[in-house]
């Protein structure tokens, strides 16, 4: 106790220095929060958003589908499994039928995806009951926001569409947009419309045919059977996992050399001190205060910079931290070519995990940091340190 109290009034002491130490170590682990709590909350919403809209709880894909392959679409479609057909019949999952397409606009052809989707199914959040309540003589399609500004379209134009069916003919019809969505996943809005189910299979000759199934979030999956294979979470997402992982190493660049210029100064300053301060530390020897007391008085007046910086970041960083989590951050129009499934702000989460943990981190470095100069009293004697000597 007697250590601890010395230690806190030797730290006040120590005015404007002392602030300014507490101030660059508290900027230091307040930016390792709000960094971390950024990447946090891109990952979980961009997560959510992918899962709710496409991923869902899992999917099963044909053997021969590759989304980056787009070559291997003719091949990849088949009628569903008596497994993935019970799943299909209990709303715990939903077919997709993907087949690629052109899309005459405007006097220009342009590459599309044609997916077909039960209009009654309720396993992703994409409005696809808009093609079960469009009227008119030509096929109903749902498209995405950034797709309608691409080809121009909006509610109610009716535009020529090609493809090739399962035995190789080109065919081509006339279909109108039932419904323009909006939705921050650009998976299943650029490039692409979305029909129902039936007619696409239709139009494709590949009645009662699938390129995959998308499972609810709580449907258990079963095991793959004949030429379907289970992806689950793990794999589909592995791409943002990846892309947000990057982004959190080439941010981590920013609050370490902060943090380091942090651990500077405090080491700085315990030279310093230790050195000014020799015939205090002779004195105390002197006293009866042991080289072990000693150190131990220098070492905690060092983490106490921590401590005094966390305690000064709670309260000029709280209602700051709060703000960007309530109100989120304003995100620029060229977010929707990053990859991310993010909307227009985005909304950092800070966990309590997170807080605490950078705390601790903080804490830790700052005692080993101040611990290090110390050593040097170990061999002092207490003669030598009445004299002013160090050696």
């Amino acid at each position: 106790m007697l250590t601890l109290k010395l230690a806190v009034r030797n730290l006040l002491g120590g005015g404007m220095k002392t602030w300014l130490r507490v101030g660059v170590l508290s900027l230091s682990f307040i930016t390792i929060i709000a960094m971390q709590g950024l990447y946090q909350g891109m990952y979980g919403q961009a997560t959510e958003a992918s899962v709710s809209t496409e991923l869902g709880g899992g999917q099963y894909w044909h053997l021969r589908y590759d989304p980056l392959d787009l070559l291997s679409l003719p091949d990849a479609h088949q009628t569903l499994p008596e497994g993935l057909s019970g799943l299909v019949a209990s709303g715990a999952a939903t077919p997709i039928l993907v087949v690629q397409g052109f899309l005459y606009t405007g006097g220009d052809l342009q590459p599309i995806l044609m997916k077909g989707i039960d209009p009654a199914q309720r396993v992703l959040s994409i409005p696809s009951s808009a093609l079960a309540d469009a009227a008119g003589s030509s096929p109903p399609v749902l498209i995405g926001s950034r797709m309608a500004r691409d080809s121009g379209l909006r509610v109610g134009d009716t535009v020529t569409i090609r493809w090739r069916d399962a035995r190789g003919t080109f065919d081509a019809t006339e279909v109108q947009v039932a419904h323009i969505m909006s939705t921050t996943v650009m998976t299943v809005d650029s490039g692409q419309m979305w029909l129902p189910l039936a007619a696409l299979q239709k139009m494709a000759r590949m009645e009662g045919e699938a390129t995959l199934v998308v499972l609810a979030r709580d449907a258990r999956p079963i095991a793959a059977s004949g030429e379907w294979l289970h992806k689950d979470l793990d794999f589909l997402l592995s791409d943002l996992n990846a892309m947000v992982r990057t982004k959190m190493i080439g941010g981590s660049v920013a609050y370490l050399i902060l943090l380091f210029l942090a651990m500077l100064a405090i080491l700085d300053t315990q030279i310093l001190s230790i050195f000014h301060r020799r015939k205090e530390i002779g004195t105390l020897m002197a006293l009866g205060v042991t080289r072990g007391g000693v150190i131990r008085l220098f070492t905690v007046e060092g983490a106490l910079n921590a401590v005094l910086a966390a305690v000064a970041g709670a309260v000029y960083a709280t209602p700051l931290l709060f703000l960007l989590a309530r109100a989120g951050i304003p995100m620029p129009a060229a977010i929707e070519s990053s990859g991310y499934s993010l909307g227009e702000r985005l909304y950092p989460t800070y966990s309590a995990a997170l807080v605490f943990g950078t705390t601790v981190l903080v804490l830790v470095v700052t005692t080993v940091v101040s611990y290090m100069p110390t050593r040097r009293i170990a061999r002092l004697k207490s003669t030598d340190a009445l004299r002013g000597r160090l050696t």
